[in-house]
């Protein structure tokens, strides 16, 4: 497991724009956001494999979300516009290696987890 921390979220108004990123003490080949709003159960939001070759988006964030790395370093970002009040939650960075299989939209993919950031929009 490697250690996850992620920054960038904020409290914004419907509309706004937000850049999270999460930093990865050591490399990690599948990384990917969830999020989480109370009393709801942990989304799937975007993630991205090594490669940059395989992105892959909610429906509900399609279109208005970009998930990014830079393998330098050990970095992935998601960068949010469009913002609405439905996409208030804590957001998590995941990481997982290569040898878990499954789909990277899945929780099952990671083995690592970050602690949180929290985004609020208001309408």
């Amino acid at each position: 497991q490697v250690q996850l921390v992620e920054s960038g979220g904020g409290a914004v108004t419907a509309g706004d724009s937000l850049r999270l990123s999460c930093v990865a003490s050591a490399r990690t080949f599948s990384m990917g956001w969830f999020r989480q709003a109370p009393g709801k159960e942990r989304e799937f939001v975007a993630a991205i494999n090594w490669g940059s070759s395989r992105l892959y988006y909610s429906d509900s964030v399609k279109g208005r979300f970009t998930i990014s790395r830079d393998n330098a370093k050990n970095a992935v970002y998601l960068q949010m516009t469009a913002l609405e009040p439905e996409d208030t939650a804590v957001y998590l960075c995941a990481g997982g290696p290569a040898s878990l299989g499954g789909s990277l939209t899945s929780t099952d993919r990671y083995n690592s987890w970050g602690q949180g950031t929290q985004v609020t929009v208001s309408s």
